[in-house]
This record gives structure tokens, C-alpha cells and sequence, in this order.
């Protein structure tokens, strides 16, 4: 079954990819015919159905196809993505795929907060894989925590380069001049205070909303009584 040859056609209908999608890559050189039919028609083997699976996998976990086509050209033929992106890297690192699952986003999403600069990997594999520590699950869930709360990526990454900076300065104080650390600090107090008085505006909502929906369902449910004996007198007047 290794030695069968694909057309084109077998071959976009196994791998489940588009004629357009095939070409780009074939133009790329991400995708090569094995050989050409003796009418000049290209020729893929079964190889090239498994290699488009993970080069799509790739793609839905977040990498683009100039960090695909790297890893291609670094490392070839990956293994399969979903066994990569569930271990765990090197150290206790997790991959973004880990991560994701860890937080409870999609690949996407941690790719998406990379690009905005709200977080960064702590490292790489040869082949191109971020990899990020275990205090990313808790940061993370942190910036889910701040978007529940009407924040934008923009102000998140506020918080997050304030927070970097802090790990910074207290890793080695001595590396910052005074006035740049005492204004670094000073920023970093006025925006905890301003995040504090937004926390009991949120925390007094709260409040208000569990009162209104413990009213409104012993409302609702009396309601949803009354209607109930109102369908069952109806009933027996039809009955009578």
C-alpha cells in the first residue's frame, strides 16, 4: 500500500485539501510529485497524504506557512502534530498546543496573544516549536479573566509588559537607574490601584446580578407553575 501512487485528483480527495491549496504548496516545494505518468501527469505517493495532514494540523494550531515551511525545511517530515502539541517540551516547558488545553483556549488564541506581544515563548525547538513555562497556564487564564471583564488585548498588554518589566527589576534592581526604576514602580501602583476600584465595581455587579437571577427564577418558576395548572384545567374542561 506504500508503493501506491496518487493523481492529483486521488490525492486531493484523500488528504481532503483544495486544488488551489495543493498548488500553492507544490509551488512552495512543500509538496513534490514522486514521479510523472507517461503522459506527463504528476504522481504523489501515499507519503504526501500523511505529510498534508500535519502540514494542515500545523496550520490549525496556529503556524503560519513561512514557520511551516522552516520547519519542513529544518527538521522534514514532523511527527504527527497531535502527539507533539499534547507532550510536554523539554524541561516541563509546554507546547502551545499544552498550553492551550492547560487554559482552555484554542492553539489559536495563545498564537493570537503572541502576535499582539502579550506573551512570548521562553524558548524553541530546532524544528520551530514555541515552547512556554507551566506560570504561563496561570498568566493566561489571567488575560481570559481580564476580557471577561471588558478589557481589550491593547490594555491587556499594558498589564503584561508592566509585568514583565516588574520580573525585570526584581530579578536585578541594580540593572535599572533609580529614576527609571522608581517610575517604572510608581506606573505600576497606579495601575494596580485603578484595576483594585474596577475589581469592586465588578464585585458590587455581581452582587446585584445573583440577587436579580435568584428573583427572577422563583419568579419564573411560579410563573411556570401557574401556567402549568392553567394547561391541566383547560385539559379536563375538554375531557368533561
Amino acid at each position: 500500500m506504500g508503493d501506491t501512487l496518487l493523481s492529483r485528483k486521488e490525492l486531493i480527495e484523500q488528504a481532503r485539501v483544495s486544488d488551489k491549496v495543493l498548488r500553492e504548496w507544490e509551488s512552495a516545494r512543500i509538496i513534490k510529485p514522486v514521479s510523472l505518468s507517461g503522459d506527463r501527469i504528476p504522481l504523489f505517493s501515499q507519503q504526501t497524504v500523511e505529510t498534508i495532514n500535519n502540514i494542515k494540523k500545523l496550520v490549525e494550531i496556529g503556524y503560519s506557512m513561512e514557520e511551516v515551511e522552516r520547519i519542513l525545511r529544518k527538521i522534514g517530515l514532523p511527527k504527527l502534530p497531535e502527539e507533539l502539541e499534547k507532550s510536554k517540551g523539554s524541561n516541563g516547558h509546554l507546547t502551545i498546543g499544552g498550553l492551550a488545553e492547560q487554559v482552555g483556549v484554542s492553539p489559536r488564541t495563545i498564537k493570537h496573544w503572541e502576535d499582539k506581544g502579550i506573551i512570548e515563548p521562553d524558548m524553541r525547538t530546532d524544528g520551530g516549536f514555541r515552547l512556554y513555562s507551566k506560570v504561563y497556564i496561570y498568566l493566561c487564564k489571567l488575560i481570559k479573566d481580564l476580557q471577561l471583564f471588558g478589557y481589550t488585548l491593547e490594555q491587556i498588554k499594558l498589564y503584561s509588559d508592566l509585568f514583565r518589566t516588574f520580573l525585570a527589576i526584581e530579578e536585578n534592581i541594580q540593572t535599572f537607574p533609580y529614576e527609571e526604576a522608581t517610575r517604572q514602580l510608581e506606573a505600576m501602583l497606579r495601575e494596580i490601584e485603578l484595576l483594585s476600584d474596577k475589581m469592586k465595581l465588578f464585585k458590587e455587579g455581581i452582587v446585584r446580578w445573583e440577587d436579580l437571577i435568584n428573583k427572577k427564577k422563583k419568579e419564573i418558576n411560579s410563573l411556570k407553575k401557574r401556567n402549568q395548572k392553567r394547561g391541566e384545567a383547560i385539559k379536563g374542561g375538554k375531557n368533561e
